[in-house]
């Protein structure tokens, strides 16, 4: 048991501490903009629910990558795995062209969508902008992740994620506030400071991928085209894709309710959210690793080890997660003050951090045991589970609570941990009801007769 649990902390470590590093780093950024005012708060945080849903749309190339390539990985069949990952490429690619010109012509027409005051439409949408020409490095950096992660490497993934987050922070007060003998440029500085802490962290991870890792897996080999394998990524990263992307939309619709309910009630959302965030990024981190987890041992051939990898990492992570909730749940009103000290803003979101203080141990639920499922290539039941409680549960009860029962921002947030209950549970009784004896390494239907051929 103390075997196991170190090797998963081995590996969920380093990616807590990259996740955190993100989490921090929207933390301490948000704190540094929202010296500006609230409706710099809120600007930050309607463009990181459009940013969210944007990402989400194609996180799911980088999740089929972890997944696979660590099947092949354990399989011991990484030419397969760095043939996936150049598909991956080539994908990410095409959704970066399309992110490149939604920012480039779409900024304030999705702020209108959004409900967003004529104020917060005209000093957000050049940092919106920046926010999508960032994403487009973004996109690719998540792919090498995923490939380093499959292959049990996620100590990359966080220096990278470190260096440029550091990057970041120090740009964004400089550029923001004029510091460091640095032009005074605002927000739209902020989202400068954002674009180039991206382009940093992709370019690391460029660097390992392309030279360190070619003299071991051969990643500098050009792959051909390949129909199945192409169908077969293509299949996945829509599921996992169109999974994400149903949970960040109903996120988006479940901020628009709360934006009518007003600037500070917005801010307070934000302000929550952000410090909530410090587990939720736990949980993707011990999510990750339970992915790679089962996925390499269904490579070995040995489900049954996959299976008992992935119990052993939630229960490590509840524990974590748990631990956080109590220092979250009595220190909520400082940690809040730490944003603004406007009270309005402040009390409110100390009040939403005591309400989800405890209950993010379902979100932990959730990303461990979809993250198993992930492993074993189960992006069907995920896909179908988050169509049908995001847009049956949540949206419904979010209006229920916030304007019918006029529970304002506590409803919201009542309805939003409802969602992530029952989500979680469900995911975990999918993990412990299916029958690992079946479970098989993933691969194409013709991929025999190619071999063969």
């Amino acid at each position: 048991m103390l075997k196991d649990w170190k090797k998963i902390l081995l590996l969920a470590i380093p990616s807590i501490a990259s996740f955190a590093s993100m989490t921090l780093t929207g933390t301490i950024n948000l704190i540094l903009v929202g010296q500006l005012g609230a409706l710099a708060i809120a600007i930050v945080g309607v463009s990181n629910i459009i940013m969210y849903n944007a990402w989400a749309i194609f996180s799911g190339i980088g999740h089929t990558v972890n997944y696979l390539v660590a099947q092949n990985f354990g399989s011991n069949t990484m030419k397969k795995g760095v043939e996936r990952t150049y598909i991956a490429f080539y994908l990410c690619t095409i959704a970066c062209i399309i992110v490149f010109l939604v920012g480039l012509f779409f900024p304030a027409d999705i702020f209108k969508v959004m409900g967003s005051s004529s104020d917060m439409i005209d000093q957000g949408k050049d940092y919106l902008q920046i926010r999508f020409f960032a994403m487009i490095f973004s996109i690719f950096t998540f792919v090498f992740h995923g490939f380093f992660r499959g292959i049990g490497d996620t100590k990359t993934p966080m220096i990278s994620s470190i260096i440029g987050n550091l990057i970041m922070i120090f740009l964004t007060y400089g550029l923001t506030y004029g510091n460091f003998g640095l032009p005074e440029i605002g927000l739209y500085g902020a989202g400068i400071a954002l674009f180039i802490g991206e382009v940093v962290t992709f370019l690391i991870c460029a660097y390992v991928y392309f030279i360190r890792l070619h003299s071991k897996f051969e990643t500098r080999t050009i792959v051909a085209f390949n129909r199945a394998e192409s169908k077969l990524i293509f299949g996945e990263s829509s599921k996992l894709g169109i999974q994400e992307f149903s949970m960040s939309m109903a996120m988006f619709v479940f901020t628009a309710f709360v934006t009518r309910l007003g600037t500070n009630a917005l801010a307070a959302n934000e302000v929550a959210l952000s410090v909530m965030s410090l587990g939720f990024m736990p949980a993707f981190a011990f999510g990750s690793t339970a992915t790679i987890l089962v996925g390499q041992e269904i490579g070995k051939g040995s489900a049954l080890e996959g299976r008992k990898a992935g119990t052993n990492t939630a229960i490590l992570g509840s524990i974590f997660l748990f631990i956080l909730g109590i220092i979250q749940f009595f220190l909520a009103e400082p940690i809040a003050k730490i944003y603004t000290d406007d009270i309005m803003v402040y009390q409110l979101a100390s009040r939403l951090i005591m309400i989800s203080a405890f209950l993010q141990l379902f979100d932990g639920l959730l990303n461990f045991y979809a993250g198993g499922l992930r492993g074993i290539g189960d992006t069907s039941f995920l896909l179908k589970t988050s169509l049908i409680l995001g847009w049956l549960l949540f949206i419904p009860l979010s209006y229920v609570l916030t304007f019918v029962l006029e529970l304002s921002s506590v409803g919201a947030w009542i309805s939003l941990y409802t969602y992530l209950a029952v989500f979680g549970v469900s995911v975990m009784v999918r993990f412990y009801r299916t029958d690992w004896s079946l479970i098989k390494l993933k691969t194409v239907p013709t991929e025999i007769k190619e071999n063969i051929g």
